[in-house]
């Protein structure tokens, strides 16, 4: 180990929960030993990666984790994820020896996966420490959706040999994995700049502000079909186009994703770690689109019941904008206190005696 050591951190691009559970931690880092160097590796735009990584960092694009095949953010494409798979094994031993190859040449100390399992095969191929850090893990996804095979023990093995599995709260179980670390919830949590934006809009302070992230289902006729509810404004993003009266952009307002969320009245989302575990760090309750097929939903689904406030809708009723009870459900719900994200401290200790080693 020497003065300036070096962690290359691999982020799945299967959607932006992976980002906010693992910017927090490095952030953390940052602070804790300033003279770590940091590797980025993701087909995350890098400038998502920016806007949450405060810690300088060199990024090199994409990587082999494409998680599942997807048609939206709801829908999986069961076939062409097993195709995609079948193909990324078929030289299984010639991709860890290139990965190997790679960490060598980066000159990696450690290498950390959120949550592709191809470079932690990889480090354990080279010998360099590794670890991974997730509420989900892509062995139990392909069993879900693909079945038990070769391939899935494969994926398995390369979790499981890894130094440890830092699982997030709320996470899969993932009982069959022997250097289960348990971690508490991770989450960057915003400031409430409600005034503000009441002001810069010139809306009434009475005025309820939604916020509808809705990742790839979502689209401009999404909003645009949906009923003027009184007292109630939507903020979307500016790539929508919204011509519905009660949309606003907000993009414009130039704050970051945490900085409106912790604003907002509500969060209108489907299932997913980071709009979940955000919005009850940040008190606000959820309303969200139910996606019963996807193994996670049941954790994050159980989770956000009992640590925050939350109702369901089906995704006709969403399109259709037939949401106005269940909105009226959840702000007159009792809130309880937000949760403290206190699994970044945790993932960060852990990582820090590592790397010092």
């Amino acid at each position: 180990m020497h003065n300036t050591p070096h962690l290359v951190v691999s982020i799945s691009g299967h959607g932006f929960g992976h980002v906010s559970q693992t910017a927090p931690v490095l952030n953390a880092l940052h602070q804790r030993m300033p003279q770590l160097r940091f590797t980025v590796r993701s087909a995350v735009p890098v400038g998502h990666l920016r806007s949450r990584i405060h810690a300088p960092f060199t990024h090199l694009s994409g990587d082999d984790d494409f998680g599942l095949m997807m048609s939206s953010a709801m829908d999986v494409r069961v076939d062409e994820s097993r195709a995609a798979y079948r193909a990324l094994h078929s030289d299984w031993d010639a991709r860890v020896a290139g990965e190997a190859r790679l960490l060598r040449e980066l000159g990696a100390d450690m290498a950390l996966s959120n949550v592709a399992y191809l470079p932690l095969a990889g480090a354990q191929r080279a010998n360099i420490p590794d670890a991974a850090m997730c509420s989900i893990n892509w062995a139990d996804i392909y069993r879900h959706y693909c079945g038990n095979d070769d391939i899935a023990g494969q994926m398995q093995d390369c979790y499981a040999n890894a130094n440890a599995f830092l699982r997030v709260t709320p996470g899969m179980p993932m009982t069959d994995l022997p250097n289960l670390i348990p971690v508490a919830p991770i989450a960057a949590v915003g400031t409430n700049r409600r005034t503000e934006i009441i002001s810069r809009l010139k809306l009434s302070p009475d005025v309820k502000l939604a916020l509808v992230s809705m990742g790839g289902i979502a689209s401009r006729s999404l909003v645009e079909q949906w009923p003027r509810l009184d007292g109630v404004r939507w903020l979307v993003q500016q790539g929508w186009q919204s011509r519905h009266p009660d949309a606003i952009a907000h993009d414009a307002l130039q704050m970051s994703f945490n900085d409106l969320l912790a604003s907002s009245d509500a969060l209108i989302c489907k299932p997913g770690y980071g709009s979940f575990v955000e919005a009850a760090c940040s008190g606000v309750p959820v309303l969200y689109v139910n996606r019963p097929d996807w193994p996670e939903s049941p954790a994050l689904i159980a989770w956000l019941n009992r640590h925050g406030v939350c109702r369901a809708v089906s995704r006709d009723a969403l399109e259709r904008g037939d949401i106005a009870d269940e909105l009226e459900e959840l702000w007159n719900a009792t809130r309880p206190e937000p949760v403290i994200p206190e699994g970044i401290e945790q993932a960060a200790d852990w990582l820090e005696r590592r790397i010092g080693l």
